[in-house]
């Protein structure tokens, strides 16, 4: 069992800071306190009127080739960049600030509750108190300023904390009062409301008595902090003799004293390097679609492509073309409040993202899957030393439920490859005691993992409570070997406050909320780690594995300009210093919404400050989340329909004309395949398997992996030949026979033919037998169906009911509509008058092929319409379906019947140009009309007149 955290006394980086601050005060007088009070009360330190002091901050700011003016201010700054032992440093301080002034009472003010638990943690702990003790006689007694519960008592008294702080006396000559609090508690009612109860007879305010104890104070994270915000104000009521501000980001300095860069940092070795690792797809293709939510009848997906974010609805059956052009032959199966399944089999949790030139698979699968390879190669390394290093990897993820549940997506995917990649380590490893490591992690897969979510704090489960007090509390027993557990989840409730040095990887399968500093990113994990024994590691190199999808491909680029920039070595481009009028309007403008909602959410994202000033990364917040303010505004006859309350208005007196082609069109029909004998089907089978058996591997995903690396005091990027465009390797999850039964399952084949055509495809199946494979297998299965269709076996199509109302322009009893939803006719408007005899009223289309033919009149036509979304679904070889655009009713040339015209536009020049998918789809849509109902079907093309189709169909 490991005994603890060994802390080393003289750091050089740190024992600098220490001296540097206590140099602030040489040669000052100070007052020591009347008889009365001096047992309860700090010496005092004249400084306001001593030229004494001015000197001292300027000679040390000399000492340290710091270029900043001297300010008449009590406030010292000490910038620490994050991970090199801000915490060590400042209570070092407090205790050479006991020894050499007499100061003895200290007021630790930290932002937010989970940093205040791990500065506790930190004070309170065994090695921590050994350590001070052994070099200064003296231990620190806490008093944690906590939220009050309602007493029944008549009276009310201050603070237990405040009162215990401020009654401590010097007499207590082995201890050094530390009182901490964090801004809630600060802010609250309880710390400047009067109690019935005084102290010495005169303080029955909290502010009151803590300000007359002439309190130093130590503010953590001073950038959270502002001059210009409310827990300033209430500092201030506390009378700090002096403030110390320690932290790796300032607003602005004030009588800066100490720098140690975050340059300074990774040149000395004193943190882990960092090295980025950027899922990707193949140039041009990086693009998302991520499941955000559903109500059970339709699903909201978001579409991120070229900085850009669209939110599209999605029904059930309805294709996914709709999201992105890349997904015609995909749709929803299936979907409930929670859930989308896709044609594919591939199940979307909100949150879950996917990319629409390869979505056999989870972006979040891929990159789980390689910071797991990877986890497994560092420890590998790292436990087969002579003296051991334990490595975690942290997930950031978004749905919680999905780790939680002993079925959760998340959960379970997670343990599939963990213990893939477990047992494919037995198979040769020879280290004795990471053999028996690899084996106790079989025994209990659940044993290897734990989460920490904000939610935990209300639940009782008592496995859960175990797993939430060794990652924030008992960092000994995580990293202890006999301990499995190396795998720690949540949403971000660890990124400020909590740390742990062994932590090697931190996988980011969500987004961060609001565009925070890329250094609080990564600051989980710098730290240099500790060893078997307790010990820091620091004569050699680590790295921090950082992982993120290619969303955030500049990640690494982000993470070096802002050391760079924090560390004076390049200056980057100017930002605005505040959200301008002119911005919140075209904010309001754009995205649809009010400016008192728009300053709601950017309050709630730490953007702004209350005078509108960008907060740090706030500037990166809106270039973010309203890239639409930045461009060019087109026509304003020209917008999308986003707002799903606009109707297009039907023009009932014409639906009479329509009537008969539409109740044709809306006729159900099947579609049949027809092969000879099951014998010709596995020739077909084989042939698939033989094509196909080259594209298992997901080759359009690739890994870009990028080092910071240093030269001339500047971080740079690098990104190493040997190590770019790495595909992701598969890895088997499930046996065979498995495979083969949910294989046969999803593709409706028999299994002895599977298992013949596999064979004689000669594909060596052991490598891929998981569930991505399984996608991808159906997936491409169902493409090279709907390729061979017509050719290669024939199909048909058999009518199985008449029209069945309500369809999407009539009602159950097959009476026409008054107006339908907008969107379902096209996602572009125009305030162009449509044709006269065109069926809607208003001009709603997807392309401006499809606006020409809404606005021009051709008096051969007696009425047209747009085709509605997902109205009319013509079945295709391979479970997909296909919708045409426009249907037409012309006049026959002798004037005695209705010719019928079904058109599907492809604003393309040249048939060469339509992908090879279409052209099956139209040659299957050929077929239905062709032999089903007189119904003529032909393909618009960029370039051609629809009055020339029209004629030809006349001749």
């Amino acid at each position: 069992m490991m005994k603890g955290f060994h802390f080393e006394k003289d750091l050089p980086h740190q024992k600098r800071a220490v001296e540097s601050t206590i140099a602030v005060f040489e040669n000052l007088q100070i007052h020591q306190p009347s008889d009365v009070d001096k047992n309860y009360i700090n010496p005092s330190i004249i400084w306001e009127n001593d030229i004494q002091y001015k000197n001292n901050i300027k000679q040390i700011q000399s000492n340290n080739d710091i270029k900043e003016d001297f300010k008449k201010s009590n406030i010292i700054d000490i910038m620490m960049e994050t991970g090199t032992g801000k915490t060590y440093t400042y209570t070092k301080t407090i205790f050479e600030l006991n020894k050499n002034l007499g100061i003895f009472k200290f007021i630790v003010v930290v932002p937010t509750l989970s940093i205040k638990a791990g500065t506790i943690s930190f004070l309170k702990s065994e090695n921590c108190v050994e350590h001070f003790k052994e070099q200064y006689g003296k231990i620190l007694h806490l008093h944690i300023v906590e939220s009050q519960k309602s007493s029944k008592s008549k009276r009310n008294y201050l603070p237990p904390s405040v009162s215990s702080f401020v009654n401590a006396g010097s007499y207590e000559k082995n201890s050094i009062q530390v009182m901490i609090i964090n801004s809630g508690m600060i802010n609250s009612e309880t710390m400047q409301k009067s109690f019935d109860k005084s102290l010495f007879d005169r303080y029955t305010v909290p502010f009151d008595a803590l300000a007359a104890t002439r309190p130093f104070m130590i503010v953590d994270e001073p950038h959270r902090f502002g001059k210009d915000n409310k827990t300033w104000e209430n500092i201030q009521k506390m009378e700090p003799q002096f403030i110390l501000r320690y932290g790796a980001t300032f607003q602005k300095y004030e009588n800066l004293i100490y720098t140690l860069t975050a340059v300074d940092a990774f040149n000395k070795n004193l943190v882990k390097g960092v090295i980025g690792h950027i899922t990707e797809f193949e140039s041009g293709k990086n693009t998302i679609i991520k499941f955000i939510d559903s109500d059970g009848i339709e699903a909201s997906f978001e579409l991120i492509e070229n900085n850009r974010s669209k939110a599209v609805k999605v029904s059930k059956k309805e294709s996914l073309k709709k999201v992105h052009p890349e997904m015609t032959d995909l749709f929803i199966e299936n979907l409930n409040k929670s859930t989308v399944v896709l044609s594919n089999g591939l199940e979307l949790k909100k949150g879950d993202k996917i990319n629409p030139y390869s979505y056999a698979e989870k972006l979040q699968e891929i990159m789980i899957q390689r910071a797991l390879q990877n986890h497994f190669k560092i420890e590998k390394e790292l436990l087969t030393r002579e003296v051991k290093i334990k490595p975690l990897t942290l997930f950031f993820i978004d749905n919680i439920d999905e780790y939680r549940n002993k079925d959760g997506y998340i959960r379970k995917t997670v343990e599939q490859y963990i213990k893939a990649e477990v047992e494919e380590l037995l198979k040769t490893e020879n280290d004795a005691f990471y053999k028996v490591y690899l084996e106790k992690t079989l025994l209990d897969l659940s044993a290897t993992h734990a989460g920490y979510f904000s939610k935990d704090n209300t639940e009782k489960d008592e496995a859960i409570e175990k797993e939430i007090n060794e990652i924030l509390h008992d960092k000994q027993a995580l990293l202890d070997l006999n301990n499995p557990r190396r795998f720690i989840f949540s949403k971000w409730t660890l990124r400020k406050g909590w740390d742990n040095p062994n932590v090697f990887q931190i996988c980011k399968l969500r987004n961060s909320g609001s565009e925070i500093s890329k250094l609080q990113e990564v600051g989980r994990g710098l730290r240099l780690p500790v060893n078997e024994y307790g010990n820091r590691v620091k004569d050699e190199e680590f790295y921090l594995h950082y992982f993120v999808d290619f969303t955030e491909g500049d990640f690494v680029d982000k993470l070096v300009n802002e050391i760079n920039e924090k560390s004076g070595a390049i200056s980057i481009e100017q930002v605005p210093e505040k959200l301008s009028e002119q911005m919140i309007k075209k904010i309001c403008e754009v995205y649809k919404t009010t400016e008192d909602e728009l300053l709601h959410v950017l309050d709630e994202n730490n953007v702004i400050t209350r005078t509108n000033s960008f907060k740090p990364g706030g500037f990166d917040y809106i270039k973010k989340n309203y890239p639409l303010i930045f461009e060019g505004v087109n026509s304003n006859k020209i917008r999308k329909t986003t707002d799903p309350k606009k109707k297009v208005t039907i023009r009932t007196e014409k639906y009479q004309e329509l009537k008969e082609l539409w109740e044709k069109l809306n006729e159900k029909v099947i579609l049949e395949y027809k092969f000879d004998n099951e014998a010709s089907f596995k020739n077909l089978l084989s042939d698939f398997f033989k094509e196909e058996k080259d594209k298992f591997s997901s080759e359009s995903i690739n890994e870009r992996v990028a080092r910071v690396e240093f030269e001339d005091e500047k971080a740079i990027v690098k990104d190493p030949e040997s190590i770019y465009n790495r595909n992701i390797e598969s890895v088997s999850t499930i046996k065979y026979s498995d495979f083969l039964k949910e294989l046969s399952k999803i593709i409706n084949v028999n299994i002895a033919t599977l298992h013949h055509s596999i064979k004689e495809a000669e594909i060596d199946i052991n490598k891929y037998l998981n569930q991505k494979i399984l996608r991808i297998i159906k997936q491409n299965f169902d493409n090279f169906l709907m390729a061979q269709a017509i050719e290669k076996y024939t199909i048909e199509y058999k009518k199985t009911t008449n029209t069945i109302h309500p369809t999407k322009i009539t009602d159950n009893n097959g009476k026409v509509l008054t107006e339908i939803s907008a969107s379902d006719i096209g996602i572009l408007f125009s305030d162009e008058s449509v044709a006269s005899n065109y069926l809607f009223e208003q001009a709603y289309y997807d392309s401006e092929l499809e606006k020409i033919n809404i606005t021009t009149n051709i008096k051969e036509v007696v009425v047209f319409t747009k085709i509605p979304k997902n109205s009319i679904k013509i079945p295709v070889a391979g479970g997909k379906s296909y919708t045409p655009d426009f249907a037409f009713v012309l006049e026959s040339k002798d004037g005695n019947k209705k010719l019928h015209l079904i058109i599907e536009t492809k604003n393309v020049e040249d048939k060469k140009e339509l992908r090879e998918e279409e052209k099956i789809k139209l040659k299957h849509a050929e077929k239905f009309f062709g032999e089903n109902v007189k119904i003529h079907f032909k393909t618009q093309l960029k370039n051609d007149d629809l009055l020339k189709i029209i004629k030809e169909i006349k001749k």
